[in-house]
């Protein structure tokens, strides 16, 4: 049974970093600014894609597969 880390569009970012450390590279590799920005104790996963014109459905596939150690 696949295990699901749960990270939905209306999680806070930082909350995503900080449970799953593994996801700050995601973060990175989009070049995003979420790491130790004040904003992203605030924005959702949602609000942080269409911020940096990301597209959700692909950076959440790549949040989960970090999460499982995929990447």
């Amino acid at each position: 049974m696949e295990q699901r880390s749960s990270i939905d569009p209306d999680m806070v970012v930082d909350e995503i970093m900080r449970k799953w450390p593994a996801t700050v590279a995601v973060v990175l590799r989009y070049k995003m600014l979420c790491v130790d920005c004040p904003i992203g104790t605030f924005h959702t996963v949602a609000e942080a894609c269409r911020e940096h014109r990301i597209g959700e459905g692909d950076f959440l596939g790549e949040l989960e597969a970090a999460v499982r150690g995929e990447r």
